[in-house]
């Protein structure tokens, strides 16, 4: 069931070495897990967290936190899948203290001085993914970008994968709808995916 990465080019028999080297006691081994899924990572945690510093920082915890749990690794599900669960969880934790932290600021601001206008989004995916909740932009990402089964999507998640199809065509709408209102492509124009 291992697919390794489907959004790169990881070898899944290297990875589960490497895992087999590190549970052995060879700790340097893990730099090569590391190394294969750093970047989507941390790709994955910048759209759901919309910070480059924090994810940056969620990037090192989810390692760090991977890899005092890999002895819980189970190759029932592909290592990646597992992998993304652990950063989605971690994710969603930073999201929650986010929002904390948030609601005492903006009392805070708001007590001192009106809010400003913030500055314009740049490009046409950050406005995208500025319109979506952190579900929405996980669920894009995985299934879109990482190209993961509705059913490992599942199990990343802990959501039924007859749920995610849902939620997913529904977001589907949402964008297309969302382009349309932009004044860009029309329904017919939107290439259907799976």
């Amino acid at each position: 069931m291992e697919q390794g990465n489907p959004g790169g080019q990881v070898n899944p028999n290297m990875i589960e070495e490497a895992i087999h080297k590190v549970r052995a006691g060879e700790k340097h081994a893990f730099t090569s897990v590391i190394t294969a899924y750093e970047r989507q990572i941390y790709t994955y945690c910048y759209y759901i967290l919309r910070s480059r510093e924090e994810a940056e920082d969620a990037v090192q915890d989810i390692f760090v936190k991977v890899y005092q749990e890999l002895g819980r690794y189970e190759k029932r599900i592909s290592f990646s899948a597992w992998l993304y669960k652990v950063a989605y969880h971690h994710c969603l934790d930073q999201l929650r203290r986010h929002k904390r932290r948030s609601r005492l600021m903006s009392l805070y601001k708001l007590q001192l001085v009106r809010e400003t206008p913030e500055s314009p989004v740049n490009s046409p995916v950050d406005r995208m993914f500025g319109d979506l909740t952190s579900e929405e932009r996980s669920l894009l990402i995985l299934r879109v970008i990482e190209q993961y089964s509705f059913e490992e999507i599942a199990q990343i998640t802990g959501s039924s994968s007859a749920a995610l199809r849902k939620k997913y065509e529904r977001l589907r709408r949402k964008l297309i709808q969302q382009k349309a209102n932009e004044g860009g492509c029309t329904r017919g124009e939107v290439a259907e995916s799976n």
